[in-house]
This record gives C-alpha cells, sequence and structure tokens, in this order.
C-alpha cells in the first residue's frame, strides 16, 4: 500500500493540470478568468469512503451557494484517497446528483467530474479523446450555473468546445500530454487559487 500524497503536492498537480492543460490548451475558455481572479477553490477531501466524500460534497456545495461568487465562483473537490477506480467513481456520480437534489441545489449548480482514468463510455481505455477529462486525481468541479450562463453567452460556439478539446489532445498525443504535466515542464504565467 503507498503512502497518500500530502494535499499540498495534491493541490500543486492540480494547479498544474489546470494551468498547463485546462486553461494552457484553452480545454475551457471559462477557466482562465476566474483562476487569475482568484476565485478557484482547491479543496482537498481526506475521505477515505463514499460517506465520508458524501459529507464534504455536501458541505462544500453548501458552502459554495452562501459564498459570494465574487469570492468563489468555483469549486475542485480533490479526493485522492477514495473513488481511484473509475468505475466506481462514475458510479458515485447517481450519488452527487442525489446530493444535488436532497440540497435542493439543481438548477443552481452543476457538477463536472475528471478522473486519472476517465473513459468516454464509446472509447477505449487508452483512447486520446479521454484526456479532455483525465485530472491527476479524482475531482469534482462544483460550478454555479449562473456562471456557465454567463459564459456560454460570452461563447456562443460553446457547443464545438468538446469537439475542439478532442482534436487538440489528438494532435498533441499522450507523449505530449505526459510531457506538458510533468514536473520539469516550465509553469504558466498564471496564479490564483483559495485553498481549503
Amino acid at each position: 500500500m503507498h503512502t497518500p500524497p500530502p494535499h499540498d503536492d495534491v493541490i500543486a498537480a492540480t494547479r498544474r493540470w489546470l494551468e498547463k492543460a485546462v486553461i494552457g490548451l484553452n480545454l475551457c475558455p471559462f477557466a482562465k478568468s476566474v483562476y487569475i481572479k482568484e476565485q478557484v477553490r482547491f479543496f482537498v477531501s481526506s475521505a477515505d469512503s463514499t460517506e465520508a466524500l458524501q459529507a464534504d460534497l455536501a458541505a462544500e456545495l453548501l458552502k459554495l451557494k452562501e459564498t459570494d461568487a465574487a469570492k468563489v465562483d468555483t469549486v475542485l473537490l480533490i479526493h485522492p484517497y477514495v473513488l481511484t477506480d473509475f468505475l466506481d467513481f462514475n458510479d458515485f456520480l447517481d450519488v452527487v446528483d442525489a446530493t444535488l437534489e436532497t440540497l435542493g441545489l439543481e438548477g443552481e449548480i452543476q457538477v463536472a467530474s475528471f478522473h486519472p482514468q476517465y473513459q468516454f463510455a464509446d472509447a477505449g481505455p487508452d483512447d486520446i479523446s479521454n484526456y479532455t477529462n483525465r485530472a491527476p486525481y479524482p475531482t469534482l468541479h462544483l460550478l454555479r450555473e449562473a456562471s456557465i450562463d454567463r459564459a456560454v453567452d460570452a461563447f456562443p460556439d460553446a457547443s464545438d468546445i468538446f469537439e475542439r478539446n478532442i482534436e487538440t489532445v489528438q494532435r498533441m498525443g499522450k507523449t505530449a500530454w505526459d510531457e506538458l504535466l510533468s514536473d520539469g515542464a516550465p509553469d504558466c504565467a498564471i496564479n490564483g487559487t483559495k485553498q481549503n
């Protein structure tokens, strides 16, 4: 059994992925503005069970709802100690939906999913298209619906983002992707985080 990574290392790897891949490759054209305004909260869950993770999820959802969007617009709930198997993680997304419903947050907050083994239903495990949703650790991304609506209004071609992202990672290939996220790669000149 390997030693769990320290929270600072988890956040550093997630920041590197966000800066170099999500923002650096423009996989999400909405991410840069909230990141440079320091409106992204990074929360590393210590949960080692799905029950504990659901409790952290509920707490973070309520905290996001109650916090001014100018301070925290979005949350990355990173959980390196539970749901490391993608199929288990994928099954947990039903619990995520149920939690949103129980808290009355449907239509107000939505949750996107990222995982180191992410696999689209119609793709093989080694298909490069999966990398558009691969993060260093299992991550639930909590987004305000109002912010998504504003972002979509600002980017009329938002529906094309998915296809464009797949084309981007296909052009790169796995070797270039791995090099991009390696510790030795130069950091982007972007900063701004809110940590746990």
